[in-house]
């Protein structure tokens, strides 16, 4: 159990330093790093990683080569992980390894109403983000008894598939959709001293 700790630790301290390094920082600077600065690091990260997969993964084996297709029920259909399914695992992940952060991926268009947004912060900035492309929108809010700097990204459709799936499904509010169109935001939280 003691080692499990120490691996822990020195993992978490690794991708910490990485983080701390891509901002222009060290483990060493006093006050350490920006909320902002953190999860515009954090967000370079998970939007690279979706990018990935979305592009070479999903859009490749689903919509060139057609050798498996993609599927919200990808378990009873033996199809890949959505990339907002696969996004919302990574989520729910790091919560349950205790990271002191959360992300989630959001939508004012959403297909599954789950991933609409809730709180004052997160319809202000889905709505800010979908009206300014290129821009973030940073803020603070407090739930609970706990205050965060909540800062949200655009995701935009980056392959076809992306733009398929949300304009033919089903349940989608919205079906007009293009490349490159902000089709929702990824919402990061850190909690910050009051």
């Amino acid at each position: 159990m003691k080692l499990k700790k120490v691996l822990k630790a020195t993992v978490l301290g690794a991708a910490a330093a990485g983080i701390l390094a891509a901002c222009g920082g060290s483990s060493e600077t006093k006050g350490g790093i920006s909320p902002q600065k953190m999860a515009d690091a954090l967000h370079m990260v998970m939007a690279s990683d979706r990018t990935v997969y979305t592009k070479l993964i999903v859009n490749r084996l689903v919509k060139e080569d057609k050798v498996i297709k993609a599927s919200e029920h990808w378990k009873d259909d033996k199809a890949l992980v959505l990339p907002a399914q696969m996004f919302r695992y990574g989520a729910e992940m790091v919560s349950e390894k205790g990271a002191d952060f959360n992300y989630s991926l959001l939508s004012l268009w959403p297909v599954n109403k789950q991933n609409s947004p809730k709180t004052d912060v997160e319809k202000t900035g889905l709505k800010y983000i979908a009206d300014n492309p290129g821009k973030n929108y940073y803020s603070e809010e407090t739930l609970g008894d706990t205050k965060y700097f909540t800062a949200i990204y655009a995701d935009t459709g980056v392959a076809p598939a992306c733009i398929s799936c949300h304009n033919e499904h089903k349940d989608s509010p919205r079906t007009d959709f293009k490349l490159g169109d902000v089709m929702g935001g990824v919402v990061i939280r850190i909690p910050v001293d009051s």
